[in-house]
């Protein structure tokens, strides 16, 4: 089969709409990794919370406050959503995750773990495995845009552009604001930090907060483009911590620019060899950990 330019770019585009996705559940770990060292395995669990959230506020809300047309729609999907379930992830940052943060990282990878398993039960019982379409996406974002090389979906834009600058937001207050210079020091020396007033308790709950707000700011705007459905966190997890591995654990950066890396790699394999792009992420990772442990981006110890 001839390979055209014109095939090889479509797929570019497709592959970089994967890949913002992962970036943005990449980063939400690597904050979460990076300046508290928790493993949290529940990061695909609360995914894919943000897409049910937004898909029942949208469905469900009006009914249940007995006001039968009322919908939480989309745009306001995007900054509710993440405040709700960001807020879940403080209280289980409260009430458990904080008990573990002296003991072998194990223990909280496990209870993560456990939280996304009982976090996917509760969904699946009530709701289709195969998944329910969201239906909320605003008008102004239907339709297609000529690219030239081909006709690309404007919502597919859209999602592409907001999470790009979500994830440079992000890594810009991280690495180059007073308060990003706070949260890496409370982490490294939180002695010297409460030291100058700053409530490092707080700044660490918030801090894992919003890399939760992350991933369900990512359920949001993935909800429109994939079915919502209880296993969709757990379908893109396993992908999502190889991608952090290759970017190295806790690098703002390496995962930002691993996860749109690796999602246009994964486009161009179907191009190329379509039977190799679901192993490909990890046939990278494996490479990368006999050439860099620590990852491209990471540091050795």
């Amino acid at each position: 089969m001839e390979i055209t330019l014109q095939a090889v770019l479509a797929q570019v585009m497709l592959g970089l709409n994967n890949g913002v996705f992962y970036a943005l559940l990449s980063l939400g770990l690597a904050v979460i990794f990076g300046l508290l060292n928790i493993v949290n395995f529940a990061h695909g669990a609360l995914y894919m919370l943000g897409a049910f959230v937004a898909l029942l506020g949208y469905s469900y809300l009006g009914p249940l406050i007995g006001m039968p047309d009322f919908q939480m729609n989309y745009w306001a999907a995007l900054v509710v959503v993440p405040l709700v379930v960001g807020g879940l992830g403080i209280l289980l940052e409260r009430t458990l995750l904080r008990r573990l943060y002296k003991v072998d990282h194990l223990y909280g990878l496990l209870l993560t773990f456990g939280v996304a398993l009982i976090i996917q039960g509760f969904f699946t019982n009530y709701f289709n495995v195969s998944g329910t379409p969201y239906d909320a996406k605003p008008e102004i974002l239907n339709g297609v845009v000529n690219l030239g090389f081909m006709v690309f979906p404007k919502y597919r834009l859209w999602a592409i552009v907001v999470s790009l600058a979500v994830c440079f937001g992000t890594w810009f207050v991280i690495e180059r604001t007073k308060l990003g210079a706070y949260l890496r020091a409370g982490t490294e020396n939180p002695d010297l930090v409460r030291a100058f007033g700053i409530n490092v308790p707080l700044m660490v709950t918030l801090t894992y907060g919003y890399g939760v707000a992350l991933a369900a700011f990512a359920g949001v705007v993935a909800a429109p483009i994939y079915s919502v459905s209880p296993v969709m966190g757990a379908e893109m997890i396993i992908v999502v911590f190889a991608v952090v591995v290759i970017g190295g654990m806790g690098s703002i950066m390496g995962a930002i620019v691993s996860g749109l890396l690796l999602g246009m790699v994964e486009g161009l394999t179907k191009v190329v060899y379509p039977p190799a792009s679901g192993t490909v992420i990890f046939l990278i990772m494996v490479l990368v950990l006999l050439v860099k442990p620590a990852g491209l981006f990471g540091r050795e110890n």
